[in-house]
């Protein structure tokens, strides 16, 4: 059977994948309402197509930290993605790269920068967290630089781990026959001799508590990349984040895996963009899985968006090719999204192309029964 749709993907990877690895990807925090209503605040969200446009020629591209790639949709970091896949985060990497695309890396990744750099050539970021031996954060980050990659995404939702009842009820660890490649070689201090879970949990462990803003700034002084902040949900922190010298702000609530009960991202957003004004570019990711998702971020104000576990299903269903028919499905859908709207360039989306259930009341979507 054909596939058809990014969604299609989570039933194949469910069946081939073990109970533990997708239950790692797929699972959100707590009751999970988070999780559902990333998915659900799209559908509040409707179209004003505009009609008799000319929509012969669409220019789908755009520039990201002055990159120039092929659609605003790229790959979000995910972690371990040898679970999915023996290839894993190769195979991703190939296919961001053929589809013009921008990779996130995972600092917790199952291949190293280096190991990710040498598939061959691509617009990469280094999505970090922030240790408390900050000479191990410096170590990470300089072989990002090293490697080539041209910015980082620092996570700032995550001084712990959010509550994942079905990674507890599966006792979740890294198979032994995987390790976080990006911690090889690291000096990490006391802790050479961990096994390779042992290495997941420890790490896990050392993500710092007391992260705050000034770190953010001290970041600045130890890397010439720039800085895009992870997990911004209001618009008192995109405020804060424009202060603090970041070079863009994505709009996440990690996927819905930390606290549960924030809003959905495609909500959060325009907020967080009106409060940048402008000053830096806001992305999204959370929930996007249609080229209608991507028009209605777009719309909101967004200048790109990110996709995480499409990835990771994709990539468990059929390797790089289930990536790359992936990151394909979502350019074409979102490619009709913009010719069926009347618009011919990104810079043609605009905030009157949809309506929101938030819009003035007399706009309601839904009239009551």
């Amino acid at each position: 059977m054909e596939i058809t749709n990014v969604n299609e993907y989570e039933a194949i990877a469910k069946e081939k994948l073990p109970k533990m690895v997708f239950d790692y990807y797929a699972s959100g925090a707590e009751d999970q309402w988070t999780l559902q209503e990333n998915r659900n605040a799209f559908s509040r969200i409707l179209f004003r197509p505009r009609i008799l446009i000319d929509v012969s020629k669409i220019d789908m591209t755009t520039t990201v930290l002055g990159f120039k790639i092929s659609m605003p949709i790229m790959v979000a970091p995910t972690a371990m993605q040898k679970m999915a896949h023996p290839e894993g985060e190769y195979a991703t990497a190939r296919a961001a790269s053929a589809a013009g695309t921008i990779m996130t890396l995972s600092s917790w990744a199952t291949s190293s920068v280096e190991e990710v750099a040498s598939t061959g050539p691509g617009i990469r970021f280094f999505q970090l967290y922030v240790y408390k031996d900050r000479n191990v954060v410096a170590q990470l980050v300089r072989r990002a630089e090293r490697a080539g990659f041209k910015a980082i995404a620092l996570t700032v939702d995550t001084p712990r781990l959010g509550r994942r009842e079905s990674d507890i009820k599966n006792r979740f660890t890294l198979p032994p026959y995987l390790t976080l490649k990006n911690f090889e070689g690291l000096d990490l201090g006391k802790m050479d001799e961990a096994n390779d879970s042992g290495l997941a949990s420890y790490v896990a462990g050392q993500i710092d508590r007391t992260l705050s803003w000034k770190d953010v700034q001290w970041l600045q002084t130890i890397t010439k990349l720039p800085i895009l902040v992870k997990g911004v949900l209001t618009a008192e922190d995109a405020r804060m984040a424009v202060q603090a010298g970041a070079a863009g702000i994505i709009v996440s609530n990690h996927g819905a895996r930390q606290l549960d009960y924030v809003p959905a991202t495609i909500i959060a957003l325009e907020e967080v963009v009106k409060a940048a004004q402008g000053k830096i570019p806001v992305f999204l990711d959370g929930g996007v899985r249609r080229g209608t998702d991507v028009f209605k971020a777009l719309a909101l104000g967004a200048a790109g968006i990110f996709i995480g576990r499409p990835v990771v299903f994709s990539l468990a269903a059929e390797g790089e090719a289930g990536v790359r028919k992936v990151l394909q499905m979502m350019r074409e859908e979102f490619e009709l999204t913009m010719a069926l709207s009347g618009c011919t360039s990104l810079k043609e989306i605009t905030r009157n192309h949809i309506i929101t259930d938030w819009d003035a009341p007399q706009a309601r979507l839904v009239p009551k029964l």
